[in-house]
C-alpha cells in the first residue's frame, strides 16, 4: 500500500516446526495493516475525522490541536497532544518572500523508537549495533506554499466542473458550477477569485457565451468583478445564475473568450491567454442518481488511486509583511473541506430530512410603483443558500384625472336661550373646535373646504323630496333674500394635520342667534393632489369654492 495499489492479500501460513524469521513477522503486521487501510480508504475517504483546529496564537506562532485523520492511501494520522510552534520552525518554510499565502498540512510518518542492541548483526559486523525496537506510527507537519488544484480532490471532480482562468503572480481565478443538471433547472455558476493580502486591488470582467443554457436574473452575459478598496480577504467568490435547457441527454455549454476576458491588477493590465468552456451534461435522472452512478462504476484501480505524498491541508495562512520579517494575518481552518462525516451522523440526517428542502424552490415577491406610461419591469434574483426565487415586479401608476375626494358631516348641539343668545357650551363661550377628524386620504398635504348645510324639508307635506343646501362662507350675504338660511350666523375655519392624515373644524358663533334651529351640520370636503395632471383640476376646484366662499380656510 506504499503507493495506494492494490497488492493480493497474503498472510503467513503456520505449521509445526517452521522457521520464522524477520520477513515472516513484517509479513503478519503489513497483511492487517493494508487490509485495514484499503477499507478506511474505500469506505471513509480521506480528512479531519475530529479536531486539528489551527489557530494563531501570536504574530508568528500557530497551534494545532490533537486529532485523527485519514490520509489518501487509508493510513490514520493522530497527533495525540496539542503542537505550538513558530512558523518559520516549519518544515518548507521559507524566508524570502513574506507577501504570500502559506498552507499548514498534515501527513502521516513513522519513527523508529527504542534503539537496542542488535546481537545479530554484532555477529557479522564490528563494533556496537543498535536497532529500533519499536516503530511509533506519528504525524509530520510541513508548509506548502502552493495551493492544491481545486480539482484535484476526488469529490469535486464527481460533482464539479471546473476551469482555470488566469493562474500566476499569487492570484488564481476558477469558475465552478455543477458537474450534471436536470432539464429546466436553475443552477448557480461561480468565480473564485483567490489572491494574497499584499497584492493589489483586482479587477476582473468577460462576457460568455451560452449554448443551450438562459440568463437567469440580471446578468444580461457579463460578469465583472471589483475588488473593494477596503477589503482585507484572500478569496471573492461572485456568482451567477443560468437555466438548463428543457430537455435531457444533451449537453450545454459556457464559453468564456480570451478576448472578452479583462484583468487588471493594481493598474497593470493584464491578458489573459487562454480562452475556456465548460460542457454539462443534462441528465433525465436525478443529479445524485447520476454522480452515484460514477461512484459505483470506479474501477478498483481508480477507487483506490493516490499517493503516500498526498497530504491534508489544515489551514490556509495569510502572511503580511512587516519590515525585514513577516506577521500572521490571518488564518483559515480547512480551506478545502477535507472532513469526514460520521456514518451515523449522515443517516440520522437522511432520516431526519434535514436536507429535503434543498429539493424544494421558494418564492417570494413585491410590486413597485412606476411612473405613468413606464412599461412594466420584472426583475428575478435567485439565492442558493435558501433555494428561493425574489420576484420584484414594477407596475405603472394609472392615470388619474381627479384628484382624491373625501366628505362627511359633522353635527354640533346648540343651547338655545331665546333672542338674548344662542351658546355653544353652558359656560357661555360662543367658540367650539371639534377633537381630531380622520379624512381618510391619509398623510401628506390636503385642502378643507367646510360649510353649513341645511335640509329644506317644507316640501315633504307635499310628497316632494327635501331639498338640500350647502352654504360656504359668510351665510348672512343672504340675508333678507329668497335664500336666507334658517341657520344661525356661524363663522368656520379648519387646522389641517398632514403629517397625521387629519383635520379640526373651528366655529364661531356672531352675534345673537335668531334661529330656531338646535343643531348644525357642518359639511366638510377633503381634497388631495395625486399628480400633475390632478393639480389642475385642483387649482380650477379651488379657484371655484375660493369664489363661493371667500372666508374658508
Amino acid at each position: 500500500m506504499k503507493k495506494s495499489r492494490l497488492y493480493p492479500f497474503e498472510r503467513n501460513r503456520y505449521f509445526y516446526g517452521k522457521l520464522l524469521t524477520v520477513r515472516d513477522f513484517e509479513s503478519e503486521q503489513k497483511y492487517f495493516n493494508d487490509k485495514r487501510r484499503l477499507l478506511n480508504r474505500l469506505m471513509f475517504g480521506s480528512g479531519v475525522l475530529s479536531g486539528m483546529s489551527v489557530v494563531a496564537v501570536d504574530d508568528k506562532t500557530v497551534s494545532v490541536e490533537m486529532g485523527v485523520a485519514i490520509d489518501y492511501i487509508g493510513r490514520e494520522i493522530v497527533i495525540p497532544a496539542p503542537v505550538t510552534m513558530k512558523l518559520s520552525m516549519i518544515e518548507g518554510f521559507t524566508n524570502n518572500e513574506y507577501k504570500k499565502n502559506v498552507y499548514l498540512c498534515v501527513a502521516y510518518d513513522e519513527k523508529g523508537k527504542e534503539p537496542v542492541h542488535s546481537v545479530g548483526n554484532a555477529s557479522v559486523r564490528s563494533g556496537e549495533v543498535s536497532e529500533y525496537n519499536r516503530v511509533l506510527e506519528s504525524y509530520r507537519l510541513f508548509i506548502n506554499e502552493t495551493a492544491p488544484a481545486p480539482s484535484s480532490f476526488e469529490f469535486v471532480q464527481l460533482m464539479e466542473n471546473i476551469v482555470t482562468l488566469y493562474e500566476r503572480d499569487n492570484v488564481r481565478i476558477t469558475q465552478r458550477m455543477p458537474k450534471y443538471v436536470t432539464p429546466g433547472e436553475v443552477i448557480e455558476v461561480r468565480l473564485v477569485v483567490e489572491k494574497t493580502l499584499q497584492t493589489p486591488r483586482i479587477a476582473f470582467s468577460y462576457e460568455y457565451e451560452l449554448t443551450g443554457f438562459q440568463n437567469v436574473g440580471d446578468s444580461n452575459g457579463v460578469v465583472s468583478f471589483q475588488e473593494p478598496g477596503d477589503a482585507q480577504d484572500t478569496e471573492y467568490t461572485i456568482t451567477y445564475q443560468l437555466k438548463a435547457p428543457l430537455e435531457g441527454g444533451v449537453f450545454a455549454e459556457l464559453a468564456v473568450p480570451a478576448r472578452s476576458a479583462k484583468l487588471t491588477i493594481g493598474d497593470e493590465p493584464v491578458s489573459v491567454d487562454s480562452s475556456v468552456k465548460q460542457k454539462i451534461e443534462v441528465v433525465d435522472v436525478p443529479v445524485a442518481e447520476r454522480i452515484l452512478e460514477d461512484w459505483h462504476s470506479r474501477s478498483l484501480e481508480h477507487a483506490v488511486e493516490g499517493s503516500a505524498d498526498k497530504s491534508i491541508c489544515l489551514a490556509k495562512i495569510s502572511l503580511l509583511q512587516m519590515g525585514p520579517t513577516y506577521m500572521i494575518e490571518k488564518v483559515d481552518r480547512m480551506p478545502f473541506d477535507e472532513y469526514i462525516e460520521s456514518t451515523t451522523l449522515t443517516q440520522r440526517l437522511s432520516r431526519s430530512g434535514g436536507g429535503a428542502s434543498l429539493h424544494k424552490f421558494f418564492a417570494s415577491a413585491e410590486t413597485q410603483d412606476l411612473e405613468y406610461g413606464a412599461k412594466p419591469s420584472l426583475d428575478v434574483k435567485y439565492h442558493p443558500d435558501r433555494n428561493e426565487f425574489d420576484f420584484k415586479l414594477g407596475i405603472p401608476r394609472p392615470q388619474h384625472l381627479y384628484d382624491e375626494i373625501a366628505t362627511g358631516t359633522m353635527e354640533v348641539a346648540l343651547e338655545s336661550i331665546g333672542k338674548t343668545g344662542g351658546f355653544f357650551f353652558s359656560r357661555g363661550k360662543k367658540n367650539y373646535v371639534s377633537d381630531e377628524l380622520i379624512h381618510g386620504l391619509g398623510e401628506g398635504p390636503v385642502t378643507v373646504v367646510v360649510g353649513l348645510e341645511e335640509i329644506d324639508e317644507s316640501g315633504h307635506a307635499s310628497g316632494s323630496a327635501a331639498k338640500k343646501q350647502v352654504y360656504y362662507g359668510q351665510s348672512d350675504v343672504f340675508k333678507g333674500t329668497e335664500f336666507e338660511p334658517s341657520l344661525p350666523n356661524v363663522s368656520l375655519g379648519t387646522i389641517v394635520y398632514p403629517d397625521k392624515g387629519t383635520f379640526r373644524i373651528g366655529m364661531k358663533l356672531q352675534g345673537d342667534n335668531e334661529s330656531s334651529a338646535s343643531v348644525i351640520a357642518v359639511r366638510w370636503w377633503a381634497f388631495k393632489s395625486l399628480g400633475t395632471s390632478a393639480k389642475a383640476a385642483a387649482a380650477e376646484m379651488t379657484s371655484a369654492l375660493m369664489e363661493a366662499a371667500p372666508d374658508k380656510e
